[in-house]
């Protein structure tokens, strides 16, 4: 592994930042402290500073040489709603937060490629570094696009990394074209007619209607999507009744549906509706459906994907790098970025975590070990695409 110098000098203390970044998460469009944080350090290494895009984002821009490329590199900041389990030093102190999602790494390993290339400004263009708020369901990215981020700080291409538990620290991922999955949600009412349970000739019954919605949705995926299209609905919310004897009048459906075109997506949103009518249609019910299409697919494009496995192998190594890795069917507002500019989103290795666990859990905490090896691949990530000067 071919770690920058710098970065694995300074290594205690970036970790020492990202614990303290860790110790008071915030959540989306709450991140204060985290881009106050952010803003100093950046000025501290004689980064230009803009601040308020999305409400809390920070874009540090640095210039160098003569040459009119311009890339930005993303990190997000935003913790989640979550109680933490862990019990070491750096705990959160803040009730019902935590950094469950590695963004403190991820804020981290940029401010250490930004510190590193501020010092050493061997490198022919203009870097846009982008803290981004709200990546947590929240569309921070959209928000700071909607605020004039790519008009302000106009970019070639856009770049972002993200933490991945299983994978081993020293190693990356990536693979051109779909990598992670558009997040849609949806909510449905079904309304009946309420009565005693005794009598359920009497009542037309908003449950057993909503559990035929239900199963037949299951059938969406296997039976109207090609097989060779990923895709994934899941019911999460059904909330109806509050007595034992008693036919609730109305029932209410929710959760998520996960796809990587929008072929697939537009098909199940139809679908869904198809269906859900005509159940209720046959049994005497009606439905209120609510379908939102929240964060796009994450597409990267074929250039870029190829300076990201560059870098990523000029750290790593070419046996650490996965060129191809498995789509993700989680999502990642990053998408909306790449929608408007070409770019890659990559993973970086996070080792087992604390116990094993996967991202979002309680028990989970980035890996400091990672940090010199994502600054590094920024490093060199930059110095692909905007050249390098001998040291």
């Amino acid at each position: 592994m071919e770690l920058i110098k710098e970065i694995e000098t300074n290594h205690e203390k970036y970790t020492h930042w990202r614990r303290e970044i860790h110790a008071y998460p915030e959540l989306a469009y709450q991140e204060h402290r985290t881009s106050d944080f952010v803003a100093k350090q950046l000025q501290s290494f004689g980064i230009h500073v803009e601040r308020g895009l999305g409400k809390t984002g920070v874009v540090g821009t640095l210039r160098s040489g003569t040459g009119g490329k311009a890339i930005g590199l993303r990190a997000d900041m935003d913790a989640l709603p979550l109680s933490e389990l862990n019990d070491f030093g750096h705990k959160s102190l803040v009730d019902g937060v935590m950094h469950a999602c590695g963004h403190d790494g991820h804020t981290t390993m940029l401010l250490a490629a930004a510190e590193c290339l501020a010092q050493r400004k061997d490198f022919d263009g203009t870097i846009h570094f982008i803290f981004q708020p709200a990546e947590e369901g929240e569309a921070g990215a959209e928000a700071m696009m909607k605020d004039g981020l790519f008009r302000r700080f106009p970019v070639e291409s856009v770049f972002a990394i993200h933490n991945w538990p299983g994978l081993p620290v020293g190693e990356m991922a990536t693979r051109e074209g779909p990598i992670m999955a558009a997040l849609d949600t949806f909510k449905a009412e079904i309304t009946g007619k309420g009565g005693h349970a005794a009598l359920p000739h009497l009542v037309r019954d908003p449950i057993q209607v909503a559990s035929q919605i239900v199963m037949a949705w299951q059938t969406i995926v296997s039976r109207n999507v090609k097989p060779i299209d990923p895709a994934v609905l899941s019911v999460t919310r059904f909330h109806g009744g509050t007595a034992w004897a008693v036919v609730p009048e109305i029932v209410e459906l929710g959760g998520t549906v996960r796809t990587f075109s929008k072929a697939v997506q537009s098909l199940i949103a139809d679908r869904m509706l198809e269906v859900a009518e005509g159940l209720c249609g046959s049994n005497g019910c009606k439905i209120s459906f609510q379908y939102e299409r929240r964060y796009p697919a994450t597409l990267n494009s074929p250039q870029e994907t190829q300076l990201s496995l560059a870098a990523a192998r000029d750290v790593c190594g070419d046996s650490a790098v996965d060129s191809n890795i498995e789509m993700v069917t989680g999502s990642e507002d990053f998408g909306f970025m790449l929608q408007e500019k070409p770019g890659c989103y990559a993973f970086i290795g996070n080792g087992p975590g604390s116990g094993g666990c996967l991202l979002h859990s309680p028990h989970f905490d980035f890996n400091d070990d990672a940090i010199p090896v994502g600054g590094s691949y920024w490093v060199n990530l930059v110095y692909s695409i905007l050249g390098h000067s001998a040291d």
